[in-house]
């Protein structure tokens, strides 16, 4: 749930304490049954803080075998809802670009277990984010969709990881090689001789940052 300042060492000292038996415990942590410090004081305000993290984070978090980071951010966007998601069937969920049949039954699985779904309620209820924000919804568009985006260089409106998220808001999908799969270069100054060589070889289209912000923007 990407809590800061609570360590793995810190989880294990309070499960050997009885305090929590699962993620969802960490929410009912009072500075009282810590003892207190300031330590422990940032450790509670971070978990306060991260009731804050987007859904695309939660539903990572919530432990789906074989549901990394990246299977995660494609269901929470395609979806949309907690609730979407448990309901998804293995034929809606394997129409997905990214997802295969091991991760869709994998999906399926956790939500047919009532533990797990009682689990999800729980951080529910604790106010953890459920669904995606709507200003984030509204970023969203289908303009890169199908779309492989190798970013090379150094920019000047947003940083490599902002135009990664443009990329994904808009339906495509970061790639970190050259292939004759790559759809296009987002290349900023200073782009790497070796990628342009190899981008030129393949024929692949060199975008400059300007050009692809008109190709989002419009």
């Amino acid at each position: 749930m990407n809590i800061n300042s609570l360590g793995p060492e810190t989880v294990d000292d309070y499960y050997r304490m009885g305090l929590i038996s699962n993620a969802a415990d960490l929410y009912e942590l009072k500075s009282l049954s810590l003892g207190g410090g300031l330590a422990e004081a940032k450790i509670l305000s971070s978990i306060e803080q991260s009731k804050q993290v987007p859904f695309e984070r939660v539903l990572y978090a919530i432990g789906i075998r074989f549901v990394g980071e990246i299977a995660a951010k494609t269901l929470a966007r395609y979806y949309g809802s907690m609730d979407k998601v448990a309901e998804a069937s293995m034929e809606s969920l394997m129409q997905i670009n990214g997802i295969g049949e091991v991760i869709a039954n994998s999906v399926v699985q956790y939500f047919a277990n009532p533990d797990n779904r009682a689990f999800v309620e729980r951080l529910r209820g604790y106010g953890l984010q459920m669904e995606i924000g709507e200003q984030q919804r509204q970023a969203q568009s289908d303009k890169l969709n199908g779309q492989s985006v190798v970013i090379s260089g150094v920019f000047q409106h947003h940083s490599r990881d902002e135009y990664k998220a443009l990329i994904e808001q808009n339906g495509g999908k970061n790639v970190g090689s050259i292939s004759n799969k790559t759809s296009f270069i987002l290349a900023g100054d200073n782009m790497g001789p070796a990628k342009l060589e190899k981008a030129q070889k393949l024929g692949i289209r060199i975008m400059s940052e300007n050009e692809f912000l008109s190709l989002i923007q419009t």
